[in-house]
Parts: structure tokens; sequence; C-alpha cells
């Protein structure tokens, strides 16, 4: 790693001491400075475009030229003539200034080459072909490599530090609602532009009416000659494991694509056992398919609850085995200009096995609850389907009509044998085949210039049926407990089940009309509801060596072991906003009234609450540049539990957690302020962001935990105490030449109440990520990116306090080889240690080395080799409310493969 590094400042100097500065001003006839004027250089030598540049607010550019070189320059505004100069440079930086005449006639003007980034408003576009080398197969692989986006370990594409929700290929929605699918599946060689559009409004008549500063989404545009017929790859392949009992590799993943003026299809598949997972657990339950809640902005939020399996959490997409199936589809189709009809449909099937080993200290030691260590194996077993219809109709640019249906149904199942030191051996099942559908209708109408409604409706119907048994073998250490829980004691095992149902029917409305005043300033009024309606049944029993059933009687909380629930919410809410525009600021301040009425029945008795709550919002934006600004947010905001926490009867969580719930929870308050800075500077090419955000929640829900041993129950209340959370993250990026160097921190910081015992105690953490990195960009050359990733996280649990570094230095390359073979490789370092030792150190390494006969080729060879040092375990720490874990995860062993692509 440190020869790498030398080498890397080495070329760093090299390309800095070989540079000069070209720059200059660019005016119109009048002397006008021009803002966004894009200038290029082209080497008269190579006839290569060697660099590009925007000018600034004042008309200025810089472009970064080598000595003895002679350049054509050329500078292009939209409705002006393209100036063009030969500059010749020697030993110093050169200074020229053009003037643009006015040009009507756009069509007359011939660009030898397109720029590589465009400005126009609100939107960047990306000449896709100017940031590729020939290596990148994947459309991840192209915009990894343009100047201010991103993506992200979990495939998610971010821009400014916000996340991208909507990609668009052609137009169309391309699995509306996640941008992995799009990252992964499609082909780079078919991306010829990628348009970033910021501010980004799903409907256009309310463009001017709302604020939409935070929606990014991005539209992929593709070559030409890849319309009208079907474009896409299919990857084939077999492979060998280095542990001698693996069964054989394999890998299918059909990657199919179809673009036409009048309708798309995608068809995306991936069946392999070697741990690509090309949709997780986790991407099923962030999946939103587009769909936001009509009360978003309102200041209620309402937690259904999740009442999803415990399913053990994959890291970095990594486990002991992986064998996964996965199918996707998604199209469009426009039989009239009025008129789009779009979907997707999505299949994901895995099976996992899992064997991680947890050491656990638990929070004030002093109240006699030992240290733990657990070591468990684990199977899941998880099928998951999701489809999405939707209807747009637009008969005129006034009336806007939209429909959506989702549908989720799922089965999965975990069995887990877990082994404590303090309990023993525990087997432990669970399943669970929850169903949900969700709709939504919106329609939009502009009376005229001044006056538009819009009208949002969202039902949402779910049904969830989690199950759970724990067998725990070694029953005199669970003897106590079972005493309390009222089991026959008199068995050879403590078999102990538990079955519940949650019911959810929620349906959210809401009505704007948007008053525009002028065009600086318009008023905005909303008429809304929420209504929620949560059914939750559950039973703790115990099977008996004779395989009879066994109804318990908890010696506690008034010997309620069942749970048969009604709880009802209503939010009835009006707003009202006045946005103002004064030069660089714009500001909206605000207020919504809620009337809000929430009541719950069990065991023969009614708990009722009614009352009003005022919640005002602010916001304010300072536009200092076109691409610059700062955005300062304040909101309140009302919180509302789920049936679940309001449950008197005793709910097992877990062989060794119990909860029994509150039926008198009122809700938590919370005042959030959030400041924020973006500039995408073209001028000196540099990109940064930073965000800041406060919490302070009143009243939060929180938990009195008591022990006995390890095993606790919970029960909540309306704590008197405020928490507060603080965090902070930002990135500064900056590319020299062909060398793009970044540096990204995140801090955030957490104080909350918990009650161990009956006693308070106040913890604070604190989690810390920095990061550098620095990458080329070379068309011909090799390209190298090295990385060095430092966290820390410390927490502060009562009397007890702990702390665990990770550092992680890394180092990619890849070459395009006698134009033929693609060499790619990366290797990361890891090192995990607490504030005495080092706990563990492991280390990855990875390297693909591909065949094709030319870029035209239809086929391409690919021996891929993944973690070639046949690590065994990788390792993380985590904290909850009540204790802090350092685990560490058996991983697959190394896997070799051979792979035939075969390009349509």
């Amino acid at each position: 790693m440190k020869q790498l590094l030398t080498v890397f400042v080495l070329l760093v100097a090299t390309q800095m001491f070989g540079q000069l500065k070209l720059e200059g001003v660019v005016k119109d006839s009048v002397g006008t400075p021009l803002e966004l004027a894009n200038v290029i250089a082209i080497n008269k030598e190579t006839n290569a475009l060697e660099t590009y540049g925007i000018t600034n607010d004042k008309g200025n550019f810089r472009l970064s030229v080598a000595k003895n070189t002679t350049y054509s320059v050329q500078v292009s505004y939209i409705g002006m003539k393209t100036a063009q100069a030969e500059i010749s440079t020697q030993s110093t930086d050169v200074f020229h200034e053009f003037v643009l005449e006015a040009d009507n006639a756009l069509d007359e003007v011939e660009l030898v080459y397109e720029m590589p980034v465009t400005v126009k408003g609100d939107t960047l576009i990306y000449n896709a072909d100017s940031f590729k080398n020939g290596t990148e197969r994947k459309l991840e692989d192209v915009l990894k490599k343009l100047p201010g986006v991103e993506v992200n370990d979990d495939g998610e594409i971010e821009v400014e530090g916000k996340t991208v929700t909507k990609v668009m290929v052609d137009g169309k929605d391309f699995f509306d609602g996640d941008s992995k699918l799009a990252t992964k599946n499609i082909p780079s060689n078919a991306v010829d532009k990628v348009q970033v559009l910021k501010n980004f409004a799903e409907v256009s008549q309310l463009s001017g009416v709302t604020n939409n500063q935070d929606n990014v989404a991005i539209n992929i545009q593709l070559k030409k000659g890849k319309e009208s017929f079907w474009f896409g790859t299919i990857t084939g392949g077999a492979g060998v494991a280095g542990a001698t009992d693996e069964d054989g590799l394999y890998v299918l993943q059909p990657k199919l694509f179809y673009y036409s003026p009048k309708y798309s299809v995608n068809v995306i598949g991936d069946l392999n056992n070697i741990g690509e997972i090309a949709f997780s657990r986790r991407d099923y339950f962030n999946f939103t398919g587009g769909f936001r809640a009509p009360s978003r902005s309102s200041g209620t939020n309402i937690d259904l609850g999740s009442n999803n399996l415990g399913f053990a959490a994959l890291q970095n997409n990594r486990a002991k085995a992986i064998n996964t199936k996965f199918g996707a589809a998604n199209f469009s189709y426009s039989p009239k200009k009025t008129l789009d009809i779009s979907g997707f449909g999505i299949f994901s099937s895995s099976r996992i096995d899992m064997q991680e080993i947890n050491s656990i200290t638990y929070t004030n030691t002093d109240l006699g609850v030992p240290d733990e260590v657990t070591e468990s194996n684990t199977r899941q077993r998880s099928d998951l389907g999701m489809a999405k219809l939707s209807l747009l109709y637009k008969p005129n640019v006034d009336n806007q009509l939209d429909y959506d249906i989702m549908m989720r149904v799922s089965k999965e199942s975990q069995d887990a044998d877990e082994l404590s030191s303090v309990i023993g051996n525990t087997l432990q099942y669970e399943s669970s085949s929850p169903f949900s559908i969700n709709q939504n209708l919106n329609y939009y109408y502009t009376l005229s210039d001044k006056h538009i409604f819009a009208f949002e409706v969202q039902h949402l119907w779910q049904d969830e049926d989690p199950f759970y048994n724990a067998i725990i073998e070694e029953k005199s250490t669970y003897d106590n407990t079972a005493d309390i829980l009222g089991l026959d004691m008199d068995q050879i095992n403590y078999n102990v089940n538990q079955d519940k149902r949650v019911k959810s029917n929620q349906m959210d409305a809401k009505v704007d009309y948007f008053n525009v005043l002028n065009t600086k300033s318009n008023l905005n009024f909303t008429l809304g509801t929420i209504y929620s309606h949560q059914a939750f049944n559950s039973n703790i029993f115990q099977l008996l060596d004779s395989g009879e059933s066994y109804q318990p009687t908890p010696t506690v909380n008034d010997g309620l072991v069942e749970n048969d629930i009604e709880y009802g919410f209503l939010d009835l809410y009006v707003g009202l906003h006045y946005t103002l525009k004064a030069g660089m600021f714009t500001f909206t301040p605000g207020a919504t009234i809620h009337a809000y009425n929430t009541d719950n029945t069990q065991f023969g008795v009614k708990y009722n609450n009614d009352f009003f709550k005022i919640l005002p919002d602010f916001d304010a934006r300072i536009q200092l540049k076109k691409s610059e600004q700062i955005v300062l947010t304040y909101n309140m905001q009302t919180q509302f539990t789920d049936v679940t926490q309001l449950a008197r009867g005793l709910v097992m969580n877990g062989y060794n957690s119990f909860f029994s719930g509150n039926e008198s929870l009122d809700n938590a308050l919370s005042h959030n302020l959030r400041l924020s800075y973006s500039s995408f500077n073209m001028f000196n090419y540099t990109n940064v962001f930073a965000n800041i955000n406060y919490n302070k929640s009143i009243d939060q829900i929180r938990n009195i935990t008591n022990f006995e041993s390890v095993i606790r129950s919970n029960s909540p209340f309306n704590s008197a105490y405020a928490d507060e959370t603080l965090s902070a993250n930002g990135r500064f990026q900056k590319r020299f030449g062909k060398f793009q160097a970044s540096a990204n921190g995140r801090f955030s910081y957490s104080k909350f109440n918990q009650f161990i015992q009956n006693i308070r105690s106040v913890n604070e953490n604190y989690t810390q990520n920095y990061g550098l990195e620095l990458r080329t960009n070379f068309r011909e050359a090799p390209n190298f990116e090295i990385g060095y990733n430092y966290s820390i996280q410390d927490n502060d649990q009562g009397d007890t306090r702990t702390k665990f570094y990770t550092s992680a230095p890394r180092a990619e390359f890849d070459a395009l080889i006698w134009k033929v073979l693609t060499f790619k490789t990366d290797y990361t370092y890891n090192n995990f240690k607490n504030e005495s030792e080092t706990l563990n150190t492991y280390e990855f390494w990875n390297a693909s080395l591909a065949y094709r006969k030319d870029k035209d080729s239809k086929w391409e060879f690919e021996l891929k080799a993944t973690n070639l040092l046949n690590t065994k375990a990788q390792s993380q720490s985590s904290a909850n409310d009540v204790s802090v874990r350092a685990t560490d995860y058996i991983i697959q062993p190394r896997y070799v493969t051979l792979r035939a692509i075969y390009s349509l």
C-alpha cells in the first residue's frame, strides 16, 4: 500500500508540475460576461479533446493545459455563434478573451467534439463517451467517473449528497423508486448521455409552486441505434470454490432491453450461488415503488410498525453461503400521446447460511447483568415478490390524472441454532407470509395561471402473520424465566411459541390549492386527513413433550399473555404556506393545524384521546449562484406509535426479550433543524456539499427495561426527559487534469435517556467516519484509485464505555491491454480494534481478466475471482439502547468462475 501511494504521489506531482493555466473570459458583443458558457481545448497534434471547462458568474474560465502545445479552443453558448481560436502554449500561463456574437441559426453550428459536461438551468448533461476508457461494463462504472455523481456501497446514486430515487431511460421510468437496478444492470455501451435533473418535479403543473430542491432524478439517453431493437447481455458461467466441500459454482445473468418511442421492455435475471446478490431483502423492504405519502409535509408521522422477521442482516452482502434467484421485468406503453401505461414485476428468492460470533457488553454492569458471548448458525429462506401498475392520463397541459397500484407478497423462514455463554443452546424458528396492497390516485388541475388544484389520496392494506418458536435446551439457565412465564417446568426442555397477526388499513388524502399572487410569491392552502386502523392478535403457548399445547399464565403483567386489540387513529388538518422570492432569497414560512383522535380497545376497555396541535415549519434558500446554494429548514413534527406498542398482553420478541405495551401512550413531539450547502463549480472543477441536522424529541417513547441475567423485559412510556441527536456530513471533490481527489466525513452524536431496573442513565453515542480518495481517468493509460476510510464508534452507556476503531485502506486498478484484454482488481485491508488491542484484521482481494476481440465483438470471456486471499471472517461493531456488541461474520471462501458474455 505504501509503495502504491508513493507511485500515486509521483504521478500527481508529474501531472501538476507539467501543467499550465489557460485562463480567460467570455463576453457577449456588449461586454456582458456570459455564465455557463462551454469551453473545450482540442490538442492540434493528437486531435483529441484534452480538457474542458464552464465559465463562472463573471464569465471567467480556467483550463489546465500542457506546455509547448498548440490547441484549438472552442467556446459555445446557447443563442450565440461558436467562437474558435488557436492558442499555443510555451512555459507560462496564457490568458485569452472571447467575444460571442448573437446567432439564431443554431442548426448551422457544428462542433467537432461534444462538451463533456453541459449545464442547462437545473440540468447537468454528461457526455458518457468523454469519461469512458473501454473498461466499463455497467452504468455504475460510468457514473463513478462523472464529477459530482457518486455510487454508494449499496449501489444507489447520490448527487450532491442527495439520493436519486427516480431513474429514467429515454424519459421512461426504469423500476420507479430505486436506482440500484439501473446502476447494476444497464450496459455502459448503450449510454450516450447522463442527464442529472435537479429540482425535479414529478408534476409539471406544480413545478413553479412546490419546493423540489431535494428531488433529483437521472435520465439515461441511449445511443443512436439502440432504439427499436433488443440490446443487452447474457452471461453464463461456472467455477470452483476454495473449500473442497463446496458444490460447483454457477451463474446465469440475462439482461435484455428494448426501447422504442411507443413502448419499452426491460428483463433482468440472475441465478447464482457465488454471492452476487442482485436484490437483497434490504432492497426489497426499502423499495418505494415511487409511492410518496400525501401527508409527508404535514408534520404528522404515524408508524404502522414493522412485524417482519428478526432476520440477521448481511454485512456488505457477504455471508457463509448465498444462493439467489432473481427475475424482474419493467415495461412502458404509450398507446397515444395523452396516455402512458407502465409497470414492473420483481421476484427474488434466496437461501442464505450465516455464522456469527457476538461479544456483548451490557450497560450498567453494576446491576449484575453479565457480559455474553453468542455463536449462531442460521439458515434463511426468503421468497419475495412485488408488482406495480401505473396509469398516467394527461389530455392537455391543464389536467393530469395518475393511478398506481402495487402489491407485495412474501414467504420467509429462518432456523437459528444459538449458543450463549449464559443461557446455553437454543433452537429458534421463525416464519412469516405478509401481504400488502398500496394504491395511489392523484389529480392535478390548472384553472388558470393564478389558480392550481391538486388532489392526492393513498390507501394501504397490509396483513402480517409472524410466528416464532424457541426451544431452550439447558433448562436450568431458564428456570427463573420459565417460572415467571408460567410454563410447565416438568418437561425435557422449554418449547415456547408465539403466534402474531397484525392487520393495517390506512388512508392518507389531501387537497392543495395554489394561488399564484405574482411572479415572486404564492399561497398554498392544504386540507388533509389521515385515517388508520390496526388490529393486533398474539398468543404465547408451550408445546409439551406429549405434543399437546399448553397455555401458560404469567406471574407478572396481570397474567396477560394474549392480545386482541383494535387501534384507531384520525388526523384532520389544515395548512397555510406562503412562498416569497426576493433576489437570491426564497422564504417559505407556514403552519399546519391538526385535530387528532386516537383510541384503542382491549380487554373490554376503551382508551380515547382527543387534542389539537399547531405545527409550524420554515424553509429559507439562498441561491448564491446558479450552482451554489444554502438551505435552512425547520419543522415541528408529531410521532405516533403503532398498535403493538399499546398492546398490554405479553409479547415474546425473542427467547431472551419480552415486551408488554402501554395502552395510554401519547405522541412524541420533535423539533428538526437542517442546514445544508452545495456547490457545483465547473470553473475550478470543485464540488462541495455539507449538511448539519439537529433533532430534539420531547415525550419520546422509551422503554423501562428489567434484566433477569441477560433476559430482559421492556415496557414503553413517554419519557419526561428530552433526547437529542446531532449529525453532520460533507464531501469535497476536486478535479485537476486527469486526477480527481475527494474527502468526506460523517459525524453523528446522540444523547438519549434509558431506564434499567428503574434507574435512569444518560447514554451518549458518537460515530465518526472519514474518507480520502484519489482516482485517475485516463483515456488510454491504466487507471488507479486509492482510498482510506477510518471510523470510530464511541458508546457511553451509563457506567460502561466502549470504543471501536476500523481503518480500511483500499486500492483499485483497471486497464485495457492491447485493446482486447480488460484487467480489473481491487484490494481492501481492514483493521478492527478496541482501545487496548486489535480484535481482527482481514483483507479482501478480487480480480478479473476479460477478453473481447474488439469493442464491437458480440462475445466476451471473463475469468473472475473473489476473495482471493480466502479470508474467513469480517468484523464490525454496533450498539442499541442496552448493549454494545462486536461481531465476527463468517463469509464465503475464494470463488473462481469462468464466464461467457454475449452482447445483443
